[in-house]
């Protein structure tokens, strides 16, 4: 190799790549430079490090695997077909059977707001005249506790789904899969947070008696309701259908506002029925998680996808599964970080809760921020942090949402398939927007902003992968 000999006059140009401890001095000697961020993958940790060469050796097989993945959850459908009592609709249902956001976890270990609703749920469903009762019963053993998510449903927050809770029912017609999500009850003092007074068990009654039953003959006047084509069209218009859902409401009861007034109930019901939705900025989250969730459980069971189709947080652990498994991996959940309501600080916020991490997962909520700047105003940080996440999360995905375009970034698709390797590679984490529950039940949301999961879920969940490629 022939030798290169600089010359007294000769101009230096560097290149630095990873440490900082250089710039100072060619700062001073006014040397040009380029400075290249750069991280060993996987943080340098060599476990990790040498379970990403293993999975190396299965590269090709993994590419296929995801890419059936990504195809399959871009080709599924997402339309509300029907709103009915949970125990009629979701498989495995039972009248003792209580579902709940987040992975597995017994009542003696739920957060406070879980715990909260938990109790508020076993009123409304007259097992218990009291809250002390209710406590009574939970703590007897004759309830069975599960992940919404192990019964295709979602919750946010607490997450709670009791038997005789309404929900929607959201059909994939390609893939014939079907996933169910609650009502949303609105702000204030609600269940999902952990309130469990009279005035919030009287609302979910109306909702039950009043509400469901027309929404119910409502959806058969306008037949199946495109959820897909909505979150597209309130992309554009400034929604990420996880804590923004003004357009999306909106849009919403565009569709079914005709088909209330013409259903057989009074005149009063149905204007109580438009209004409840209407007034509730929030109502369309219930339906984004649920054709999140429907979407992906299409990719479901694909042997050799490192794709990741739940993130779920119950208020003490957050947890993951990918669609190469059916295993949940968990982990500690984190505290969100963000902007705290008069009067509350971090003192008072409880671990991360909630099932609407199946909008991130989807390439919604965080990953979608950039196409809706004026979340920042809610979860904090600025418009520039906003358009960040959304490019940041390209590199941690198999791919792009082709239908999900965002136009503050010049209608690039948001990111969508997270990666398990990606994200132990680049030391990346998916990012997440959310409200803030207080700790204690009955309290109610004191805040909303970012989280990140917990790494050790894509460790274990790492692990797991490579060990299964090996058999």
């Amino acid at each position: 190799m022939k030798e290169t000999v600089l010359k007294e006059n000769d101009k230096i140009r560097v290149v630095n790549i990873g440490s900082s401890i250089f710039l100072n001095d060619l700062s001073s000697q006014n040397t040009e430079f380029v400075s290249v961020h750069y991280q060993p993958p996987a943080g340098g940790q060599k476990k990790w490090v040498d379970a990403l060469v293993k999975a190396e050796f299965y590269r090709d097989t993994i590419q296929r695997a995801n890419e059936a993945a990504l195809e399959k959850v871009l080709k599924a459908t997402a339309h509300l077909t029907a709103m009915r009592p949970a125990i009629e609709v979701i498989p495995g249902m039972t009248e003792k059977t209580f579902l709940h956001a987040g992975p597995p976890i017994t009542y003696d270990m739920m957060a406070g707001p879980m715990k909260g609703a938990i109790l508020g749920a076993i009123v409304f469903e007259s097992l218990a005249k009291n809250l002390k009762e209710a406590e009574q019963l939970a703590q007897s053993g004759q309830l069975h506790f599960a992940p919404a998510h192990d019964y295709h449903a979602v919750g946010p927050m607490a997450g709670i789904i009791s038997p005789h809770m309404p929900v929607h029912v959201v059909e994939d017609h390609v893939h014939k899969n079907t996933a169910y999500c609650s009502v949303n009850e609105g702000l204030g003092k609600v269940l999902r947070y952990g309130a469990n007074s009279d005035d919030v068990i009287q609302r979910l009654r109306w909702i039950r008696d009043v509400f469901a039953p027309i929404m119910r003959e409502a959806l058969t006047i306008t037949g199946p309701i495109d959820l897909k084509q909505i979150i597209a069209q309130a992309l554009q218009m400034g929604d990420e259908t996880h804590n923004r859902n003004k357009a999306a409401t909106a849009l919403f009861l565009k569709e079914i506002a005709r088909a209330i007034f013409l259903t057989k109930a009074n005149m009063d019901q149905k204007v109580m029925a438009f209004d409840f939705i209407k007034n509730n900025d929030h109502y369309f989250l219930n339906l984004s998680m649920p054709s999140a969730k429907v979407c992906l459980d299409a990719s479901q069971g694909i042997k050799g996808s490192s794709m990741v189709t739940i993130m779920a947080r119950n208020g003490v652990d957050f947890g993951i599964k990918i669609a190469s498994s059916n295993q949940w991996f968990t982990a500690p959940a984190n505290y969100v970080k963000g902007l705290y309501f008069a009067g509350y600080s971090e003192k008072d916020a409880a671990p991360d809760i909630g099932d609407s991490a199946i909008t991130e997962t989807y390439g919604l909520g965080g990953f979608a921020m950039g196409g809706a700047p004026a979340i920042v105003q809610f979860v904090g940080g600025t418009v520039e942090d906003a358009l960040n996440y959304s490019r940041k999360m390209h590199f941690i995905t198999v791919g792009k949402h082709t239908m999900m375009q965002l136009p503050t970034l010049n209608f690039a698709p948001s990111a969508l398939g997270i990666d398990i390797l990606k994200v132990i590679a680049s030391n990346q984490l998916p990012i997440i927007n959310t409200g803030i529950a207080h700790k204690e039940p009955g309290v109610g949301q004191v805040g909303a902003g970012l989280v990140e999961p917990p790494l050790a879920c894509f460790q274990d969940a790492l692990a797991a992968f490579v060990k299964e490629l090996h058999v």
